[in-house]
């Protein structure tokens, strides 16, 4: 290779989990891989805040490639950041923990429409500006499923580039304690994160690239044990957002370990077999923030993120064999 030759591209496929503003390190994640260049990306599974990721990844590319995709993940942040409204804490809220435990207290006795009864939603504001889904559906090179959970069943539904929209990244994003479920084809739809967070499926069959990469806002394991009620009750939720992933997860591993050797021959058994997944997480960094910090929008708590989603990826990049 000449000295001034590009290396090549590394396809990967990424899976982003939903988590509110910790969503930003996500955000430090993505810049650092599209700082570093080598990589490009075939498919995005995300839920909630990482499908707003996914998106600004998506629609920064087609506007501009990696300096487009950066600046697009900027913009999105910063939109957040500045929002204003009263009911920004779907998405947000504001910083004092006075007003945040009022707002949890309220949704334990009210239902969305009596405490939002104009429907107003933040993250429409936001997406609006900032995503054109037209194009996205028409000319987006990468291959993107939001994840959303159907009402009546508690089903997954994934909706993929065709049927990309508006209402769609709502879904996804849909907090019932908050919101009403969106209505998409007759169907009611809550935040994908209860069937889903993220999902790994669709990279694994309906991608080619070998590495899925999947980027947690949550710390996979605890240091300590809850000991408040609060820490308690925190921690049941982290449990019952992240377990239908460590199945799928335990499952696909599984898998490969009981894949037989005439399996192997097929295109089925080749693919489970040569799946990748790399798991990208906070750690301990996260351990000591509690779930209100979801909540939490200043920008400068929002940049803290990013450059901790930063410092993570580039530790991960200097031990995966891959890279």
């Amino acid at each position: 290779m000449d000295a001034g030759a590009k290396p090549p591209v590394i396809s990967l496929n990424l899976a982003l989990q939903g988590g509110g503003a910790h969503g930003a390190f996500t955000w430090g994640v993505l810049d650092s891989l599209l700082q570093d260049g080598r990589f490009g990306f075939e498919g995005i599974s995300a839920t909630s805040s990482g499908g707003m990721n996914a998106l600004a990844l998506a629609q920064g590319w087609l506007d501009g490639g990696r300096d487009g995709a950066r600046a697009a993940l900027e913009a999105l942040w910063e939109s957040i950041a500045a929002q204003t409204s009263l009911v920004r804490w779907a998405f947000s809220t504001p910083a004092g923990a006075t007003t945040q435990t009022l707002f949890g207290s309220l949704t334990r006795h009210f239902t969305p429409s009596e405490i939002n009864p104009l429907g107003i939603n933040p993250v429409r504001q936001v997406a609006a500006r900032l995503f054109d889904f037209e194009r996205l559906r028409r000319e987006a090179s990468i291959k993107l499923f939001l994840a959303a959970t159907r009402v009546r069943d508690g089903q997954l539904e994934l909706f993929d580039n065709e049927r990309l929209s508006l209402e769609a990244l709502l879904a996804s994003t849909c907090l019932p304690q908050l919101f009403p479920p969106v209505e998409i084809d007759g169907e009611l739809f809550w935040d994908g994160g209860y069937a889903g967070n993220p999902v790994i499926e669709p990279l694994i069959y309906r991608c080619r690239g070998r590495t899925i990469v999947c980027v947690l806002v949550q710390p996979l394991e605890r240091a300590e044990a809850p000991r408040s009620a609060r820490q308690i009750s925190e921690r049941i939720a982290e449990l019952a957002f992240s377990n239908t992933f460590l199945r799928e997860l335990s499952s696909l591993r599984t898998a490969q370990r009981s894949i037989k050797r005439t399996m192997a021959l097929s295109w089925l058994g080749r693919r489970l077999k040569n799946v990748d997944v790399q798991l990208l997480e906070p750690g301990e960094s996260l351990d000591t923030h509690a779930a209100k910090t979801r909540l939490d929008t200043r920008i400068g708590y929002l940049r803290n993120l990013r450059d901790l989603g930063r410092e993570r990826t580039e530790a991960w990049l200097d031990t995966w064999v891959g890279g």
